[in-house]
């Protein structure tokens, strides 16, 4: 049997797998949603369930992964109970990948168009509105935005071809350290600004009276959603990357030096957009249109705006490739592992059924803009980052939480040996309730919240099939955690 790729060391391992958690989500969506529940007060309730959510879950991922040296296509094959029906899972977690990979390349492609757009002067010489309409109209080409996602999609399978240590590390390790380097140049320019430092107060000084204006509850509940899914938790994509690793090191410290790394991308992101915005006047809260028209108006006016600008959307792109390329090495290992392919065969293949698999979401924009499955002004990219966010990710992590937890699973004390077999901080023996009950009532809230937010608004309609489908997705999680074959009952 041909022995397990691994990691060359140690920070390839942490880089490799703090690049997939870093992504668009970090540094696009983060600091909107930041502004809209006003500033600080709202990181401060982001922390604090990153570290009771997010890190737990990391935890248990590296754990199954490294325990079968398999990706999530078999590794609950090879570590549930005999009878039990863990493996269904295996299914959703692969659907997850691609599902993500369906829309994320096109983000990605719009992200490297802006680095070269502005780098080469197109908004030079550009009004407001005028900034605003270079979006709209790239919207609007399904071949640009095609050429840019191939480009994405080739970069991202061309770095995995070349295989675990020559490509994928030893790129997200270059890619990793340019983002760091730039992102730190960029937060020195903005944070020394004219008017920068009433950005900075807005994001670093709490202040709980303006998150109750923008409501208190709504405000926690963004702020669980926004660090239980930071972390690409629940499809096996960290799972993939405990496989690769040895038994040197318990995974509870690396699981934190990941989550650390993550987070501090995006504080510092937060760093970088709001003393801007301030800076000229901006509402830093304005949506997911703060990256692709607010901010190039802002770096229109600058000093050197082009220059800066561009720098910006270099940033962006190595924080989406890196996850493109950590997702699709995942996608990958399930053709490895399931049919025993070679890497350039799984290569091939999924170039090809990518590029069609995500041509949808660019229709979306154009010809196919008419189906709106989630509701009027909705398209194709929100009903698929609705399926893999709203809900493959939480329900896929309630899976690999009840499964490391459960006697019905791989069970507590096979977990727990796992995590603490190396050197470094043990995971903590005694929180088995916390994690087995807690934790999963605790996504099902989210789960379910994140339903109603979204159709309520849109009349019953909407909601009451659509909650129906919600519902429904519970009860099969319920079926695939406490379901046995009759075989076993016996």
């Amino acid at each position: 049997m041909k022995e397990r790729e691994k990691f060359s060391s140690r920070l390839g391992f942490i880089l490799i797998s703090a690049g997939c958690a870093i992504g668009i989500g970090n540094v696009w969506r983060f600091p909107y949603i930041t502004g809209q529940y006003g500033g600080a007060a709202f990181v401060l309730i982001y922390l604090l369930f990153l570290v009771i959510l997010g890190l737990p879950i990391m935890v248990m991922e590296f754990a199954v992964g490294r325990a079968s040296r398999k990706s999530a296509a078999r590794s609950f094959h090879l570590l549930e109970p005999k009878g039990t029906k863990w493996h269904i899972y295996s299914y959703g977690a692969m659907l997850g990948n691609y599902m993500l990979m369906m829309f994320y390349t096109t983000v990605g492609g719009w992200m490297l168009a802006y680095f070269f757009k502005i780098a080469s002067g197109t908004f030079t010489g550009l009004d407001t509105e005028a900034v605003g309409n270079v979006f709209n109209t790239m919207l609007s080409n399904p071949g640009e935005m095609t050429f840019w996602m191939v480009i994405v999609t080739a970069f991202g399978f061309g770095t995995c071809c070349m295989g675990l240590q020559k490509g994928v590390e030893r790129i997200t390790k270059v890619m990793m350290v340019c983002l760091l380097t730039i992102m730190v140049v960029l937060c020195v320019k903005s944070c020394t600004l004219p008017g920068a430092i009433e950005g900075i107060k807005f994001y670093l000084l709490p202040d709980f009276g303006r998150l109750k204006e923008n409501g208190l509850l709504s405000g926690i509940y963004a702020a669980m959603g926004q660090a239980f899914f930071t972390l690409s938790l629940g499809i096996g994509a960290m799972a993939i990357f405990g496989s690769y690793i040895g038994k040197e090191r318990r995974l509870t410290g690396e699981a934190i030096s990941i989550t650390v790394l993550d987070t501090v991308v995006a504080l510092v992101a937060g760093l970088i957009i709001f003393p801007s915005c301030f800076a000229f006047d901006v509402n830093p809260g304005q949506g997911p249109g703060l990256v692709f028209v607010t901010l190039p108006n802002v770096f229109r006016e600058m000093a050197g705006g082009r220059i800066w600008g561009a720098l910006f959307f270099l940033f962006m792109s190595f924080a989406a490739l890196s996850t493109v390329i950590a997702v699709f090495e995942n996608i990958l290992s399930f053709a490895m592992d399931l049919w025993g392919w070679k890497r350039n065969k799984a290569v091939l293949f999924n170039i090809v059924l990518l590029i069609i698999l995500s041509m949808p979401a660019i229709l979306g924009f154009g010809p196919w803009s008419g189906i709106q499955i989630l509701g009027e002004g909705t398209n194709i990219m929100d009903l698929e980052d609705f399926i893999i966010s709203n809900n493959i990710l939480p329900l896929g992590s309630v899976i690999f939480v009840i499964f490391c937890a459960s006697k019905n699973g791989w069970g507590w004390d096979n977990f727990i040996k796992e995590a603490n077999t190396g050197k470094g901080i043990k995971f903590p023996t005694c929180i088995r309730n916390y994690m087995l009950w807690v934790i999963p009532v605790v996504v099902a809230i989210i789960y379910l919240k994140g339903y109603y937010d979204m159709f309520q608004p849109k009349g019953n309609t909407y909601l009451i099939p659509w909650m129906i489908v919600g519902i429904a997705m519970l009860i099969l999680v319920g079926w695939i955690v406490f379901g046995h074959s009759k075989k076993n009952k016996k």
